[in-house]
């Protein structure tokens, strides 16, 4: 058994302000990966409080895992460091069940540090521009094995 955990960025934002909601490319993004996990939906949906990780994720609120929604974890940020953030993430990863699958919605400065904190040594940064890269980890004791891909619509990163 081993358990499965799939990174990813929020989906495109709206504006610039400080919480923006999804623009069109974002929520067509969030339906993308729903419908991309939906045969092997997450048991657990680990996001920050910013509305544009729950906009990500909320489509995958609804598809049942072996019967039940998904559980879901809202992670703060207020009072820790994004390092401290990250380990608290890694630390509740490994806490779950060894067949768990687990989504986690982040951002460009934290999908790859989660990533590298749960064994992918080899996780790229995230340039700003990056919304469509999903990693997928395999976690099996100590062993960790990764496969990076595209979902939705390709990032205009030029």
């Amino acid at each position: 058994m081993a358990q499965t955990v799939v990174l990813v960025r929020h989906a495109e934002k709206a504006d610039a302000s400080a919480d923006p909601a999804l623009s069109e490319a974002g929520q067509a993004r969030a339906e993308a990966l729903a419908a991309l996990l939906a045969d092997r939906p997450p048991t657990m949906i680990m996001r920050t409080p910013p509305q544009r990780t729950g906009l990500t994720a909320q489509p995958l609120l609804y598809v049942r895992a072996n019967g039940r929604r998904p559980d879901l974890v809202i992670t703060p940020f207020e009072g820790r460091t994004v390092p401290e953030h990250v380990q608290m993430i890694a630390g509740l990863v490994r806490e779950q069940s060894p067949d768990a699958i687990i989504l986690i919605v982040g951002h460009s400065n934290t999908v790859p540090l989660i990533a590298r904190a749960l064994g992918y040594r080899d996780a790229a940064d995230m340039p700003d521009c990056e919304y469509d890269r999903m990693t997928v980890l395999v976690l099996n004791g100590d062993h960790t094995t990764a496969v990076i891909d595209r979902y939705g619509e390709p990032a205009n990163c030029e």
